[in-house]
C-alpha cells in the first residue's frame, strides 16, 4: 500500500502555502530528505523534503495550489524495487514559476481551506489565517475577515483583531475599500495577480500604517572618519571572508543606542496597556529581492564582533536574494534597518516593521562642504531617517536616540571598543 506524504508543520504560525513547483514526477524514486515540492509560505520559499523513500505513485498537488499543513502532497510506494505506474503521457517535473491564471481576469488559483470551519470570506482565493473560534466570533459580530489585518505571525487574525475591527467600525475608524472604476473604458488594461509575497507585504504594510502612530525624524551624520576606518580595515575583513559595509557599522551604532534607550527595542501590547521590553537584540535587515522585500533577522547582534556581523550579513542577504532563507530567519526581530543609499536614494520615510516600534533608514552619503575644526572642508555626510511609534516614543527621546547613533558613527573606534 502506498504511503501518503503530507505537508508537515513548517514552523510557528505557518498553516499553509502556495505550491510553486513540484520537483518529482510519478514513477520517480525519491529518497528521505529529498525535496519534492517547492512551497511559498508567508515570506519564504521553502523546499519540502520527503520523510519517506520509494517510488512516487501519485502526485496530489500542482503549481498554483494553496495547501494547508496536513494536505497530502504525494503518494509513495516504499522500497526501491516498487513497481512504477504506467506513465500517463509525458510526465515531467512542473517548472518552478509563479502561478499564472488561465485568463486575464486576475482570478487566483483554486485554494484549500486551512481550518475545518468555512472561511468567512476570501476575496483573493487564499485561505484566511484564523482559528475556527475566531471565524465564529467574526460571523457573530458581522466582521469580514478579508478586511481585517491580523497581528499574529504571518498575518494570523486573532479574536482581539476582530474586536478591534468592531471598535474601529463603531468609532468610524478604518473606512471600507472604495470600489475601483472600470479602467478599460479608457484603454487596454492587463490584470496581473499578486504573488503570495506581494500579498503578505501589502498586508504587513497596511497593518503597520493602521496600527502605528508614525513619526519620522531626520538627521545628518559626518561619516568621513567612519569611511576612512572602513577603508583601512576593508582588506583585512575581506581576507576573513567578510565585506565591511556601512550597514555593518550602523548595526553596532544601533545596538549602542538601543541599550541606552530600551523603549526602542520593545513592542506595545495595546490590549493589556503594557510595553514589552526585550532583553535581546535581533536586528532585521531590509533586503531587496526579485520576489519583493524580505527582512531577514540577525540574532544577538550585541554578542558578535564586527567581522562576525559582516560575514553573517553578507550570507543572510545573499540567501534571501536566492530564495534559500529559512522561515526562522525571518522572525524574531526587535528593530529594523533599511539602507537605500546603495540605490542612490537620499532622504526617505521608512515604515515601522510592526510589531516593532522603530526603524532606521540610511540614505546615500554625499561629499559636501562643511565646517570642520573652524575651516570649510569637504566632508562625507550621511542622511538618516528614524521612524517610530509615537504611542511609545516621545519626540525628545527620538531626538536623543538619533543623536546617540550619530555620535557613535562619528567616533567609530570609540564605538567598536565599547566606549560611551
Amino acid at each position: 500500500m502506498a504511503t501518503e506524504f503530507k505537508l508537515p508543520d513548517l514552523g510557528e504560525g505557518v498553516e499553509a502555502g502556495d505550491v510553486v513547483g513540484v520537483l518529482v514526477a510519478e514513477g520517480d524514486i525519491v529518497e528521505i530528505d529529498q525535496g519534492v515540492v517547492e512551497l511559498e509560505t508567508d515570506k519564504a520559499l521553502v523546499e519540502v523534503p520527503s520523510s519517506v523513500a520509494g517510488t512516487v505513485t501519485k502526485i496530489h498537488v500542482s503549481a498554483g495550489d494553496s495547501v494547508p499543513v496536513g494536505q497530502v502532497l504525494i503518494s509513495v510506494e516504499e522500497g526501491e524495487k516498487a513497481e512504477a505506474p504506467e506513465p500517463k503521457g509525458e510526465s515531467h517535473p512542473a517548472p518552478i514559476a509563479e502561478p499564472v491564471p488561465s485568463s486575464d481576469t486576475g482570478s487566483a488559483p483554486t485554494s484549500l481551506s486551512v481550518n475545518p470551519a468555512p472561511p468567512v470570506s476570501a476575496s483573493n482565493g487564499d485561505p484566511i489565517p484564523a482559528a475556527p473560534v475566531t471565524r465564529r466570533l467574526a460571523r457573530e459580530l458581522g466582521v469580514d475577515l478579508a478586511q481585517v489585518a491580523g497581528s499574529g505571525p504571518g498575518g494570523r487574525i486573532s479574536q482581539d483583531d476582530v474586536k478591534a475591527a468592531v471598535r474601529n467600525r463603531q468609532a468610524g475608524g478604518v473606512a471600507p475599500v472604495a470600489p475601483l472604476p472600470d479602467f478599460s473604458k479608457w484603454g487596454a488594461i492587463q490584470r496581473q495577480p499578486l504573488s503570495k509575497i506581494r500579498q503578505i507585504i501589502a498586508q504587513n504594510m497596511s497593518r503597520a500604517w493602521q496600527q502605528v502612530a508614525h513619526v519620522t525624524q531626520f538627521d545628518r551624520v559626518d561619516v568621513t572618519d567612519l569611511e576612512a576606518f572602513r577603508q583601512r580595515n576593508k582588506a583585512a575583513a575581506e581576507a576573513s571572508g567578510a565585506k565591511l559595509t556601512p550597514t555593518v557599522l550602523a548595526l553596532k551604532a544601533i545596538i549602542t543606542a538601543l541599550k541606552a534607550f530600551p523603549q526602542f527595542n520593545a513592542s506595545l501590547d495595546a490590549a493589556a496597556n503594557e510595553l514589552i521590553l526585550k532583553r535581546y537584540y535581533n536586528l532585521g535587515i531590509a533586503v531587496d529581492t526579485e520576489r519583493g522585500l524580505l527582512v531577514p533577522v540577525i540574532k544577538d547582534v550585541d554578542r558578535k564582533d564586527i567581522l562576525e556581523l559582516a560575514c553573517e550579513l553578507g550570507d543572510i542577504s545573499q540567501r534571501a536574494r536566492t530564495n534559500k532563507i529559512g522561515l526562522d530567519e525571518l522572525q524574531g526581530g526587535t528593530f529594523t534597518v533599511t539602507n537605500l543609499g546603495s540605490l542612490g536614494v537620499g532622504e526617505f520615510t521608512p515604515i515601522v516593521n510592526h510589531p516593532e516600534v522603530a526603524i532606521l533608514g540610511l540614505g546615500r552619503a554625499r561629499e559636501e562642504a562643511a565646517v570642520h575644526n573652524g575651516r570649510i572642508v569637504p566632508r562625507l555626510i550621511l542622511p538618516l531617517a528614524l521612524s517610530y511609534d509615537h504611542r511609545v516614543i516621545d519626540g525628545a527621546d527620538g531626538a536623543r536616540f538619533m543623536r546617540k547613533i550619530v555620535d557613535a558613527l562619528e567616533k567609530p573606534e570609540l564605538m567598536l571598543l565599547g566606549g560611551p
